[in-house]
């Protein structure tokens, strides 16, 4: 009987060094080498000291920001206010409303009536008012970006015009012209700001 199982036990231990030990290290090693940025979690580092991640937004507060997409993960208080889900990676995930959904709607006309008043009346991006599926999405469009700039400058006493060229250089354009839209990273926008000197 051993004799028939040595074959056996020896070939799950060569595979298992090969296919639990090897491949993995092998794989892991080439994709420092070739593609490291993504490889370590894409972290964005100022000074040395990681901000975030350019694959997980982030909530920002006050008028001198630029703002996310809202959170998937949405929840309302007593009195029917939405109270959005910080961006938690842990806790990823939609809301699972479907078009019908008085909840969805109720959603969507809140946020439309947010964006108006922050951002001054005029139409609503379709990523301002809805979330997208995971809830942690890092970009936002470029008519998104461009339609907050004008509120960021004069929350910040700059040159809305400066800050518009800011965007529209930080934006990334789709791929061939084609695929996908323009959009822009908010961490990564936001952190050119707040590199700037103060007005």
């Amino acid at each position: 009987m051993l004799r028939e199982l040595r074959p056996v036990v020896s070939l799950v231990a060569v595979f298992t060094l090969l296919l639990g030990l090897a491949a993995p290290l092998a794989l892991t090693a080439l994709a420092q080498l070739v593609f490291p940025f993504e490889a370590n979690g894409s972290l964005i580092r100022v000074h040395g000291q990681a901000v975030g991640s350019a694959l997980i937004g982030q909530d920002f507060h006050g008028a001198r920001w630029f703002h996310s997409r809202p959170s998937a993960l949405t929840a309302t208080d007593a009195k029917g206010h939405i109270i959005a889900t910080p961006y938690d990676a842990a806790e990823s995930g939609g809301s699972d409303l479907g078009p019908t959904s008085r909840a969805l709607i109720a959603h969507v006309a809140a946020r439309i009536a947010a964006y108006r008043k922050a951002y001054g009346p005029g139409p609503v991006p379709d990523d301002a008012a809805t979330s997208s599926g995971s809830g942690l999405d890092p970009d936002i469009s470029l008519a998104n970006a461009l339609r907050q700039a004008p509120s960021v400058a004069r929350a910040r006493g700059m040159n809305a015009a400066m800050l518009l060229r800011l965007v529209r250089r930080l934006a990334t354009r789709p791929a061939f012209g084609v695929i996908g839209t323009a959009h822009v990273d908010v961490l990564r926008l936001n952190l050119a700001l707040a590199a700037r000197p103060p007005a």
